[in-house]
C-alpha cells in the first residue's frame, strides 16, 4: 500500500473526476449498451473485501449500510429533487435495504438502472429547457409575483411530468433572471443558457459504463467516510498527476457542487493564492485558456473541470468565479487570470516580521512566524544534504533571529495551513516542549503507535500564542493540539478543519482504491477528527463553517478520544481565559474590522437562510439594492474607522489589479494578528511575564 501524508492538500481531492456531472444524459436510447464489463465486476468486489478487512472503523456492510449508500445515490445524482419523479423512487424503494447483497456479490445492474434513468430523466429536462429558451427570452413575463423554491434537498419529489415543466420553467425563469440582472442583454442570455444546455447534451452521448461505474461504487466508498473513494483508471492517474505535479494547475483543491465547483482550499503561496482575487466556497462556472473564449463549465464533471484547468507551466488560465461573499441568488461573477505554475519549496517557507504594538501605554515588540505549510525537502534530506530544507529548520533559525531582537513573545501564525509532512509537524512540537510523545496514531485494529519528541530540553521557552482558523487542517491540528494540552500556547482564532484521518492508496485490478486506514488523537486522547481543535479565545470566522470544514462532509467520522499519554498538567491559561475573552470582546466591538467581519457574516447567514426566491425582476432588483446598500454602509463604517474615503457604490473588481505584495503589508494592519499579539500581551500583564520596560 502507498501511504499519503495526512495533508489536506492531499487527502481533500474528494469527489476529484469521481462524481458525475448532474445533467450527464444520452441521446434517446444510447444508453441501452451501457453495461458493467467483467473487469469493473472484479474491481467492485476487490473494493468490498478492501473495505471489509482494512478500512479503519470496518462499519459492517449490512442492510443499514445499504440504506445509506441508496439515499447517497439519489442524493448524488438528483440533490436538487428536479429529475426523477415520485414513480421511479417508488420503484428504486425495492432495493434500498438490497444494495449490500448485490455488493457482495458483484451485482451491478441496480446501480445501472438507476443511473440510466437518471439519464432519461435528464434529458427530458434539458430539451424542455431549450423548448422554453426557443420561445424567446423576450417573452418571459417578470411582472407575475411567483417564487421558486431553490432549497429542494427535502422538497417531496415531484409525480407528474406537469409539475416537473412547471419546475423547470421557472428553473429557466430563474436562470434567465439572474442573467439579466448580472447585466447581459436578451441576445446574450439566449446565446448563453442555449449554448449551455445544448453543451449538457451534446456531452451526454460521451458517458461511458466507466463513468456509471466510479459513480456507483465510489458512492459506496464514501458511505464509509468522506476520505474514501473510489479512482477509476483515468482518475487514478489524474490523481497520481495531481500528487507529483508533473503538470501544472493552479494551487486550489476543487470539489463538485451540484451544477457547479467550488474552490474548498487555496494552497498557500499558489498562483490562485496570489492573485488575492480567490477564496474558498467561490463557485468556478468558466474557464478560459489565455485570451480565448470563455467555456461555459455549469454541469461539467469535476474531472473534466480539472482538465481544463490544468496545463503547462507559465501559460495563462482564466477562470469566471461566482465569489462566495455574493448574495445566494447574486450570479455576478467576476474574470480572475492565473499564471499555471508549480507550488515552490521557498514560496511556502516560513517568514518573520516584527509586530509593533502600544498597550497600557507601553510599546512592545512580538516576533510573528507565519507557516503556510508543513515542508521538508526530501530529495535534499535523503542525499545527506546538511543544508536541506524544512519547516523545523527554518522556525528555529527565524527563533534565534527574533531572541536577538529581544521579542516580548512569539505569535505563530497557522491561518489556512492544510498540513503536509507529519514529521515535520513532530519536529516542531519539539522546538517547545521538554519532551514527551507529540501524536497518537491509532490503526485499524486498535494498536496506538505513539509519536515522540526524544530530545530532552526545549529550544524556545517564552510566551508564545498560536493563531489558527477553519483551513488550518491536519499537520497544523496535530501541532496546535499539542502545544494546547502540553499548555505552551494560547491558542487563538477559529475551529480548525477537523481532518484527523490518514489515508492510503491500494491498486486494483481496474482503478485504485484510497481509503481510511489510521487516525490522529492528540496527546491528551482527544481526536482531531471532525471537532478539529478548538481555540482558547475565539474570533469571528470569515468562512462559514457549515460550507468548509470537514464536519460539512457527508458520513464524515466522529470525533472521539482514546486513552492519552501524558498527565494532566496545570494549565497556567485557565485562570485567565474568562478575561482574556473579555478583554478581547471589549477590544473588538470597537475595531473596524472586527465589527466588518461579524455584520459581513451575520448578512450572509441570514440571506442562506432564505429557502425560495422571488422570480418577479422588481422585486429580485429590489432586493439585490437592499443588499448592496447594507454591505456598502458595512464598507464605509469600516473605511471611516480607517480615516479612508467612503465609497458612493461598492467597487467591482478590475481584473487587471494587481494584488498586493503580502512583504509589503504591515503586521499591525493584519486586524487578526494585531489582536492575537493584544490577547498575548493581556496574558503576559495578568500573568506578570512581561519584563519590564
Amino acid at each position: 500500500m502507498k501511504q499519503l501524508f495526512p495533508s489536506t492538500a492531499l487527502a481533500l481531492f474528494i469527489g476529484i473526476g469521481l462524481l458525475p456531472m448532474s445533467s450527464n444524459s444520452f441521446a434517446a436510447n444510447s444508453w441501452d449498451n451501457l453495461q458493467p464489463d467483467r473487469d469493473e465486476v472484479i474491481a467492485s468486489l476487490n473494493v468490498v473485501e478492501l473495505l471489509k478487512r482494512h478500512h479503519y472503523s470496518k462499519p459492517p456492510l449490512d442492510d443499514a449500510r445499504s440504506a445509506i449508500i441508496y439515499d447517497s445515490y439519489l442524493k448524488l445524482l438528483d440533490p436538487s429533487r428536479s429529475y426523477f419523479m415520485a414513480s421511479d423512487i417508488a420503484e428504486f424503494d425495492k432495493w434500498k435495504t438490497q444494495f449490500d447483497d448485490f455488493l457482495k456479490s458483484g451485482d451491478l445492474n441496480a446501480g445501472f438502472t438507476i443511473y440510466k434513468r437518471y439519464l432519461d430523466r435528464v434529458k427530458a429536462r434539458l430539451d424542455f429547457a431549450l423548448a422554453e429558451l426557443n420561445k424567446g427570452v423576450d417573452k418571459i413575463d417578470f411582472t407575475t409575483k411567483e417564487t421558486l423554491l431553490i432549497d429542494r434537498k427535502d422538497a417531496p419529489w415531484l409525480k407528474s411530468t406537469a409539475e416537473l415543466d412547471d419546475l423547470w420553467r421557472k428553473r429557466v425563469k430563474d436562470e434567465v433572471l439572474r442573467q439579466k440582472i448580472s447585466g447581459k442583454d436578451s441576445k446574450q442570455i439566449q446565446e448563453t443558457l442555449t449554448k449551455r444546455y445544448k453543451n449538457q447534451l451534446a456531452r451526454l452521448d460521451q458517458t461511458r459504463p466507466e463513468d456509471i461505474f466510479q459513480a456507483y461504487i465510489n458512492t459506496f466508498a464514501m458511505s464509509y467516510d468522506p476520505h474514501t473513494n473510489y479512482l477509476s483508471p483515468d482518475n487514478a492517474e489524474n490523481f497520481d498527476i495531481n500528487m507529483s505535479l508533473s503538470l501544472e494547475g493552479i494551487g486550489a483543491v476543487l470539489q463538485s457542487d451540484n451544477d457547479q465547483v467550488k474552490v474548498v482550499r487555496l494552497v498557500p503561496a499558489g498562483p490562485a493564492d496570489k492573485t488575492k482575487m480567490v477564496a474558498p466556497a467561490d463557485k468556478i462556472i468558466g474557464v478560459a485558456q489565455a485570451n480565448k473564449e470563455m467555456v461555459d463549465v455549469v454541469g461539467w464533471r469535476l474531472d473534466e473541470v480539472v482538465k481544463l484547468i490544468r496545463g503547462p507551466k507559465g501559460t495563462v488560465v482564466r477562470l469566471e468565479v461566482i465569489p462566495a461573499s455574493n448574495a445566494p441568488n447574486d450570479q455576478t461573477s467576476k474574470i480572475v487570470p492565473i499564471t499555471r505554475e508549480a507550488v515552490k519549496l521557498e514560496d511556502q517557507a516560513v517568514k518573520k516580521s516584527i509586530l509593533n504594538l502600544k498597550q497600557d501605554g507601553k510599546d512592545y515588540k512580538l516576533g510573528v512566524i507565519e507557516i503556510p505549510a508543513f515542508y521538508l525537502d526530501f530529495k535534499a534530506f535523503r542525499a545527506g544534504d546538511p543544508d536541506y530544507k524544512s519547516t523545523t529548520r527554518d522556525v528555529k533559525k527565524l527563533l534565534t533571529e527574533l531572541q536577538k531582537d529581544k521579542v516580548d513573545g512569539v505569535v505563530i501564525d497557522l491561518r489556512n495551513n492544510g498540513g503536509g509532512s507529519l514529521q515535520e509537524a513532530t519536529e516542531l512540537t519539539s522546538l517547545f516542549i521538554d519532551k514527551g510523545p507529540t501524536v497518537l496514531v491509532r490503526n485499524a485494529d486498535g494498536r496506538v503507535d505513539v509519536l515522540e519528541d526524544e530530545n530532552p530540553g526545549a529550544f524556545y521557552k517564552g510566551p508564545m500564542a498560536l493563531l489558527v482558523n477553519r483551513l488550518s487542517a491536519s499537520a497544523s491540528e496535530i501541532f496546535a493540539g499539542a502545544m494546547q494540552d502540553y499548555h505552551r500556547a494560547l491558542i487563538i482564532g477559529g475551529q480548525t478543519f477537523g481532518k484527523g484521518t490518514v489515508q492510503t492508496i491500494q491498486p486494483l485490478n481496474h482503478g485504485e482504491l484510497k481509503l481510511t486506514l489510521a487516525k490522529f488523537y492528540r496527546v491528551s486522547g482527544q481526536s482531531t477528527q471532525h471537532q478539529g481543535v478548538l481555540p482558547d479565545v475565539d474570533f469571528p470566522s470569515i468562512i462559514d463553517t457549515k460550507e468548509i470544514g470537514e464536519s460539512a462532509l457527508p458520513e464524515a467520522m466522529p470525533w472521539d478520544t482514546i486513552k492519552a499519554s501524558i498527565k494532566p498538567a496545570t494549565d497556567p491559561f485557565k485562570p485567565y481565559i474568562a478575561e482574556l475573552k473579555s478583554e478581547h470582546d471589549a477590544r473588538s466591538a470597537k475595531d473596524a474590522e472586527f465589527v466588518f467581519i461579524r455584520d459581513k457574516l451575520a448578512l450572509a447567514q441570514k440571506l442562506m437562510e432564505e429557502k425560495t426566491v422571488s422570480l418577479n425582476e422588481a422585486d429580485r432588483r429590489k432586493q439585490h439594492a437592499d443588499i448592496e446598500a447594507k454591505q456598502l454602509v458595512m464598507e464605509n463604517i469600516r473605511r471611516k474607522a480607517k480615516g479612508e474615503e467612503p465609497l458612493k457604490e461598492l467597487k467591482k473588481e478590475d481584473e487587471d489589479a494587481i494584488a498586493a505584495e503580502p512583504d509589503k503589508i504591515k503586521p499591525e494592519d493584519d486586524a487578526y494578528l494585531s489582536e492575537t499579539g493584544r490577547v498575548l500581551l493581556d496574558y503576559l500583564k495578568l500573568s506578570n511575564q512581561v519584563a519590564k520596560h
